[in-house]
């Protein structure tokens, strides 16, 4: 988001989600269903699983290396069946669905430099685990909701949830697990001021009245996901835009782990370095390194040092430290942007190792991100603002001493 979104009289941004029936969405939770699964039994595996899914057909592949015995076709069909594949008719369903597998041990090369970091073997630094790859990763707050996340990634995530539960919970029965969802919301000199426009996708049983479907897809998902304080009359609600939306799943679209790498974090509103998150063990830097950024950002704007600001990292494999990092306020900084960087390197360690034992990221903890997003949930970790009272008191004492 650049910082002349502030000055523009108006500008309309749009964030998409998606329900955990999406075939993108059940690959991600049947890749972090494996890693749990895996650290459950042995908390030091290292994983990195993918999954690919089309019409009657499920294929996990990757790289693990663990003590954990998985029996990989009973834990895919308990997820699909936890999702609501359950019924032939949907055209995927967990008792028929073929699994094939195709697991691997992780590349003793790639091990070599994360079982010992390129500090370590110089004697530089005695932190032993290095990244599990290059790459950049992006932590990204704005103050615009309770969570300090973006406002159209939060109202679409509480509407493809809604949805999920109409469908669960027998208020609209006719639905099927498939399902997308996007909000697209009015800013006036960059403050959110209304929801402009509410799309749903919702997959559904055939022979429902499309006029039924979407009254009550306004009345019974929309409405009370959202609430009163955006919605306004000249809001436009725009279900099924093809009509009829009975074939779904896997059986209507092919899915695979790592395609929803923008639903999952800020819906296009921060940058993104381009890793997924799911499948991976948090010695992949992609994952465990974006929630460090996120948690490092979140807590900067709650310490009001910034009222939006996003926390670039970047490693090499093999390396414990990061190589770079790179903040930016958008014209929002209480502080320095430079003050507010030397604050970070003094108050947070980023190294793979310390992040994983500061967030306790070796638990079963994974499948429950694998939907509605990794940040902007209290429960999760990541998302605690304990280090926003030492940011703000350190920021003070650097500007009484300036």
């Amino acid at each position: 988001m650049t910082e002349s979104f502030k000055s523009a009289d108006r500008v309309l941004f749009t964030s998409e989600s998606v329900t955990e029936g999406h075939p993108d969405k059940l690959c991600d939770q049947v890749s972090d269903a494996m890693l749990d699964e895996c650290l459950r039994q042995d908390p030091n595996s290292r994983v990195a699983c993918e999954t690919a899914t089309t019409t009657g057909v499920i294929l996990v592949a990757g790289e693990v290396t663990t003590h954990a015995y998985v029996d990989v076709p009973h834990l895919v069909r308990g997820v699909v069946q936890d999702i609501g594949y359950t019924n032939a008719d949907y055209g995927f369903d967990y008792r028929t669905c073929g699994v094939l597998t195709a697991i691997k041990e992780q590349s003793p090369e790639i091990a070599q430099g994360v079982n010992e970091s390129i500090e370590a073997r110089e004697g530089i630094d005695p932190m032993e685990l290095g990244a599990g790859d290059q790459g950049m990763m992006f932590g990204f707050a704005v103050r615009e909701t309770p969570e300090l996340m973006p406002l159209p990634i939060t109202l679409a995530h509480a509407v493809a949830r809604q949805l999920a539960k109409a469908r669960k919970d027998g208020t609209l029965p006719y639905l099927r697990p498939d399902g997308k969802t996007q909000v697209t919301v009015e800013y006036e000199k960059g403050t959110a001021k209304r929801v402009h426009t509410v799309v749903v996708a919702a997959q559904h049983d055939p022979g429902i009245d499309y006029q039924r479907l979407c009254n009550e897809i306004r009345e019974q998902v929309i409405r009370p996901a959202i609430g009163g304080t955006w919605l306004d009359s000249k809001t436009k609600y725009l279900v099924n835009g093809t009509g009829a939306f009975t074939i779904g799943g896997p059986m209507g679209d092919a899915g695979l782990t790592g395609r929803k790498i923008v639903v999952d974090t800020y819906g296009g509103y921060a940058r993104h370095g381009g890793g997924a998150f799911s499948g991976k063990d948090a010695t992949k830097v992609d994952r465990s390194a974006a929630y460090a950024a996120r948690y490092v950002a979140k807590n900067i704007v709650k310490a009001g040092l910034a009222d939006r600001f996003e926390l670039q990292l970047a490693y090499v494999i093999g390396g414990a430290q990061p190589i770079s990092l790179n903040v930016e306020t958008f014209g929002t900084g209480k502080v320095a942007d430079e003050t507010i960087r030397k604050l970070i390197e003094e108050h947070f360690d980023f190294r793979p190792g310390t992040i994983i034992e500061r967030f306790g990221l070796r638990r079963p903890i994974y499948r429950q991100t694998a939907t509605y997003g990794h940040f902007g949930r209290p429960d999760l970790p990541w998302e605690k603002t304990d280090l926003a009272d030492k940011f703000a008191k350190a920021a003070g004492a650097k500007a009484a001493l300036a």
